[in-house]
């Protein structure tokens, strides 16, 4: 009797842990503490969506701050020139390296469908772009976006916009994914015809909608996708971690608004416990 109300306590314990170490359903949070003299306020943003609008909160956050940091400077405009560069695969690599002959067909069958274009202008681009550029259609709406909504804001309070990291630090997180799992992704969402990515983008639409960073944190994990679910520490983790340093320099400078993928928020290696670890005090705004 006494090892079962021993287990009953331990497992009651981690019960709570668990609980107390939860993160609020908000995509506002404020960075204060540690030697700041004004607060700074960390957005998590969605890449793409239908209503990109922002909300009172937000406004008040980006009021209250004098400068915009996004995970790329995207004011810069030489923005769109480096990440044409940086589309394609290295050593002369193509999606023939990858690919039977049956599923190349299958796959520029599926492309063309989707896309208009011949499969044979993108070979050689990182598989996880071309399967980017599908997403459009899996959001059934005019895409809007809040990084663009964010850098009107700025530009209207005259504010700078500087990025967390270079396009060639972001690119090259698709050249340590490999190749070969970034087909593997391609190819099944050629051969189901987007229909599992597409039910996944409405869910994560959904979980964002609702603020639950949580839950959005939860649903990358089990995605079935081998980029995001696999490479998840180059995907997110490791990213975050160099994020931190320049987040507190940011910050120690002047009040500053960060937007980034609301993705990068939860976890134990998400920017809110990080910046935590690092000694901040991080509210969610409600």
């Amino acid at each position: 009797m006494k090892k079962i109300f021993l287990s009953c306590i331990t497992f009651l314990s981690i019960l709570l842990v668990g609980n107390a170490q939860q993160l609020e359903n908000s995509l506002l949070w404020e960075i204060s503490g540690n030697g700041l003299e004004s607060s700074s306020y960390l957005f998590g943003t969605i890449h793409m969506t239908c209503d990109a609008t922002i909300d009172d909160k937000v406004q008040n956050a980006l009021d209250n701050t004098s400068l915009l940091v996004l995970e790329l400077d995207m004011d810069d405009p030489s923005l769109q020139a480096k990440l044409m560069k940086d589309l394609y695969m290295k050593d002369g690599k193509t999606l023939h390296d990858f690919l039977s002959k049956e599923d190349f067909a299958l796959l520029e069958s599926f492309v063309k469908e989707q896309t208009g274009a011949p499969l044979a202008l993108m070979s050689n681009m990182k598989p996880f772009f071309i399967s980017a550029s599908f997403y459009p259609k899996m959001l059934g709406c005019p895409v809007q976006s809040f990084e663009a909504e964010l850098v009107k804001v700025a530009q209207e309070q005259n504010e700078e916009v500087l990025g967390l990291e270079t396009v060639e630090e972001q690119m090259n997180v698709f050249n340590a994914i490999p190749y070969e799992d970034q087909v593997v992704d391609l190819l099944r969402t050629a051969k189901d015809k987007l229909a599992y990515d597409t039910e996944t983008f409405q869910k994560l639409l959904q979980l964002y909608d609702s603020q639950n960073i949580e839950g959005m944190q939860l649903m990358m994990q089990e995605d079935r996708n081998l980029t995001t679910s696999k490479h998840k520490d180059k995907m997110l983790d490791d990213r975050n971690k160099n994020w931190i340093p320049k987040i507190e320099e940011f910050s120690k400078a002047q009040p500053t608004f960060y937007g980034v993928g609301a993705a990068h928020l939860a976890g134990e290696n998400g920017v809110i416990k990080l910046l935590r670890k690092a000694g901040y005090k991080v509210t969610a705004v409600k």
